[in-house]
């Protein structure tokens, strides 16, 4: 129950019916029920489901924006902020598949944008290419910071091992060549640090 209803306040009920229950369990009337409401009571706050959403991705952006994230080059700043959004996940990570699916609309969405813009841009890369790479390096790291916490890096039921042998050799050629590779265990930190050193290298050469 809320003392004093807000925007604020059914974001915040929102997000927490999400974590508790999954992004499925967030309906105006769930979130009415949270808040100690009509669902009708929360229109004029958020307007609608889709709004509601949209304010849900304000409300994970804000804190992974500039303001949130240290000194340093352009560089350091652009891990600094794959790292910021990388936690985000960690701590919701029912929500944050919501900023893969919605387009940067909310004003703290376009600050994120602009600020990934303003490092582009600092880092000598020509203005046309700017918006290319932008897209590049956000669906990277949603889409890694997704991946790992929502199971798709995980070994599932089956190891790699075990998944290769589902099939005759000569049908995954290419997985018993990497065998070797394959079934060493994964340091997803390691591996993270290294693909932003390769988009980094990736944003110089444009900038060259």
């Amino acid at each position: 129950m809320y003392n004093v209803l807000t925007r604020e306040a059914i974001l915040d009920a929102a997000l927490e019916l999400a974590d508790e229950r999954g992004l499925g369990a967030v309906s105006m009337r769930a979130v009415a029920q949270r808040v100690g409401v009509t669902a009708m009571a929360l229109y004029p706050y958020v307007g609608s489901k889709e709004a509601l959403l949209d304010g849900l991705v304000d409300r994970l952006l804000a804190s992974v924006l500039p303001d949130t994230v240290g000194d340093g080059d352009w560089r350091e700043r652009l891990r600094q902020g794959g790292q910021a959004a990388r936690a985000l996940a960690r701590r919701h990570p029912s929500t944050y598949p919501l900023l893969l699916s919605r387009p940067a609309v909310t004003p703290d969405a376009v600050r994120v944008v602009d600020w990934i813009y303003s490092l582009l841009l600092e880092a000598g890369v020509p203005p046309r290419e700017v918006p290319r790479l932008e897209r590049l390096l956000s669906t990277f790291v949603l889409g890694y910071a997704t991946s790992e916490v929502n199971g798709r890096f995980s070994e599932g039921t089956l190891n790699p091992r075990a998944r290769r042998a589902q099939l005759p050799a000569d049908q995954v050629p290419a997985h018993r060549r990497l065998a070797k590779w394959l079934d060493d265990p994964v340091d997803w930190d390691a591996e993270f640090e290294a693909d932003m050193d390769d988009l980094i290298r990736l944003i110089e050469r444009a900038a060259a």
